[in-house]
């Protein structure tokens, strides 16, 4: 008994002896545990992380965020084992706080967007090649970065879009759902049998393969114009090839209804004349005859036409 405790105070003798200055064995001690486990701990988050976010951002993002989250958890452990070495990080503190906040005050918009990406990159209301509208921009999604969003529109131009704005904007999602919708109005000639054509269209539809048939295409009378029979055509397609199909039934249908002897109209006017009324012999009050014409028929001069036509 005597013996252990004569080696508790021999050991806690040797961690109290001074190193160098005022910094004992104990304190390098405890300062070297808390760095090795802050080593430790930053690993295994920025695994984490990785795990957390793969499949959801690009490799590139993750790996930053995993960095950060890394060197974030460095600066805490060291902070942590700095009262051990005696290291005073006051000044340093302050002097950092009048730094960090010239720096926020000058990138607001820098650390907003940098925020708004993060959210971004967990909420995912697009993901990288979707095709999408925000702020008038239509394309598709390139890149998904910690400051901004690259849109690649449908001509090919790319489109660097702030994070801030992308979060805060409304964002049109066209392949967030497996399925889309697109429609078509088709006039007709008030002579053509709208059943026929419904019938027609229905068939050209049906033999799409990428036409879907649940939820089913429809056809309708929808409005009587003034020129043509308005039918609403309504079809779903898979997200992924709506466009071809839209364009591609669109043709066909048009075909087949020509093929029908259907035709689409184009707005006319049809105007009734009734017959002219005599001329009388003379000129006249009321007469109907043009100055031309009254001066043509006598020798009244310009001056005086109006005097005679009256």
């Amino acid at each position: 008994m005597a013996d252990n405790t004569t080696e508790i105070l021999v050991g806690n003798a040797f961690l109290d002896t001074p190193l160098f200055g005022e910094i004992t064995y104990g304190n390098l001690l405890a300062a070297i545990l808390i760095l090795v486990g802050t080593y430790v701990v930053a690993k295994v988050l920025s695994v984490i992380v990785m795990r957390v976010l793969a499949g959801k951002v690009e490799v590139s993002n993750s790996t930053f965020l995993a960095k950060i989250v890394r060197w974030l958890t460095y600066f805490v452990g060291i902070v942590a084992a700095s009262p051990f070495l005696h290291i005073d990080f006051s000044g340093l503190i302050v002097a950092g706080g009048i730094l960090a906040f010239a720096i926020s005050f000058a990138s607001q918009s820098t650390l907003s967007n940098f925020v708004a990406g993060v959210l971004l990159m967990f909420e995912r209301p697009v993901g990288v090649g979707d095709n999408i509208s925000v702020n008038g921009t239509e394309g598709y999604v390139e890149d998904i970065g910690i400051l901004s969003t690259t849109i690649r529109t449908y001509s090919g131009i790319f489109v660097r879009i702030p994070n801030e704005s992308m979060f805060t904007s409304d964002i049109t999602n066209y392949v967030a759902h497996i399925a889309r919708r697109f429609d078509y109005d088709i006039g007709i000639r008030y002579s053509d049998d709208a059943d026929k054509a419904i019938k027609v269209i229905k068939g050209i539809i049906e033999k799409h393969p990428y036409a879907l048939k649940n939820p089913g295409p429809s056809v309708y009378v929808d409005e009587l114009g003034n020129n043509s029979i308005n039918l609403k055509v309504r079809i779903w397609a898979p997200s992924a090839f709506w466009w071809d199909v839209r364009t591609d039934l669109l043709w066909k249908i048009f075909q087949a209804l020509r093929k029908a002897d259907i035709d689409i109209p184009f707005p006319q006017l049809t105007l009734w004349y009734g017959q002219e009324p005599p001329k009388p012999s003379k000129a006249g009050k009321g007469s109907g005859f043009t100055p031309q014409e009254v001066l043509g028929k006598s020798e009244v001069s310009p001056e005086n036409a109006v005097k005679v036509i009256k």
